[in-house]
């Protein structure tokens, strides 16, 4: 019964991810939905050592999740810059994860800062980690894995 809770649970959560993308792509977002990843979906491949990993940023003020570099907020110029500096060394074509939870998307300060950074260096593979309400809800309450 445990399962079929935690199955509808995802179900649930992965539908409300898609309606909350496709919400943000009729939002005037500068990301559309295939620009998201979803938390389940970062997690397997942070669990799946062996396949390729992705660069994760951290570009606001809360904790880090497993594998991410902490930029600090990039609402912040000089947290901005330095996120410049380090993607100057990344592989175009690799995949780069960003992502902030301090707030919901609609509120956050420092997200579209560093997509739009990411998009002006011709990263080909920009994702952000779909957090719509923010960090706590809906990655650390799912047990997903914190540093």
């Amino acid at each position: 019964m445990n399962t079929i809770k935690r199955a509808s649970s995802i179900l649930l959560f992965v539908l409300f991810g898609s309606i909350t993308a496709a919400l943000f792509a009729q939002s005037g977002e500068p990301w559309t939905s295939k620009d998201l990843i979803e938390p389940l979906a970062l997690t397997s491949m942070l669990n799946n050592t062996k396949g390729p990993q992705p660069v994760i940023y951290n570009v606001g003020p809360l904790a880090d999740i497993k594998g991410a570099i902490n930029m600090g907020s990039t609402r912040d110029n000089a947290n901005l810059a330095k996120l410049r500096k380090v993607l100057s060394g990344v592989a175009k074509d690799k995949m780069v994860v960003i992502y902030c939870g301090c707030c919901p998307f609609r509120n956050c300060p420092n997200i579209r800062p560093a997509y739009n950074l990411l998009k002006e260096m011709c990263f080909q593979n920009a994702k952000l980690l779909n957090l719509p309400q923010n960090l706590k809800v809906n990655w650390t309450d799912w047990g997903y894995p914190m540093k």
